[in-house]
């Protein structure tokens, strides 16, 4: 047993302070960016088991069943054997940083931002473990270009990534330090 003082208090005390709310915050998002991530996966796979690999949903919108062996725009998808555990390992160490800095978030950019990486990466990397590949299904097309495949986690990973990088630039800006 630990006195007032003691280390028990002091992480109650960090649990319980400010921070705390950013930190549910960003868990909260990561876990429903994570759930519905897995469950429209679930939901394509179910779809596209005995259908055709193609369905057409708007004339620049299609739903399609692809299988992404690597990283952003089939990336390092040639690693052979140990590329998808490679990618998980990698994944995880980004995750458990991301992790240790949304403990620290100060603002609640920094937390919604982390939180939609981090739900997303998680959502790859069980597809990696699952499928030793990552299931992709929004086809965005126009004028004859396609964008490359892609799925719930990976719009999550970009719309974090695109609010952490305004947030740095715009919003988190330090302030003065007086000289005393």
């Amino acid at each position: 047993m630990c006195g007032r003082g003691g280390t028990y208090a002091k992480k109650r005390q960090f649990m319980n302070g400010p921070i705390s709310s950013l930190t549910r915050l960003g868990w909260g998002l990561a876990a429903a960016i994570f759930a519905l991530d897995q469950a429209s996966k679930w939901l394509v796979l179910e779809l596209f088991s005995n259908s055709p690999r193609m369905i057409e949903v708007l004339p620049f919108f299609n739903l399609v069943l692809a299988w992404n062996r690597g990283i952003s725009f089939g990336m390092f998808g040639g690693l052979g054997d140990w590329g998808p555990w490679i990618l998980v390992g990698v994944a995880l160490v980004i995750c458990v940083i991301l992790a240790l800095w949304l403990a620290k978030a100060e603002n609640r950019f920094t937390a919604v931002s982390l939180g939609l990486i981090i739900g997303g990466a998680v959502g790859n990397i069980v597809d990696r473990v699952r499928f030793h590949a990552v299931v992709d299904f929004l086809d965005v097309h126009a004028f004859g270009y396609h964008w490359p495949a892609f799925n719930v986690a990976d719009s999550a990973i970009c719309v974090g990534a695109v609010i952490l990088i305004l947030d740095s630039l715009f919003f988190n800006v330090e302030k003065p330090k007086l000289d005393t």
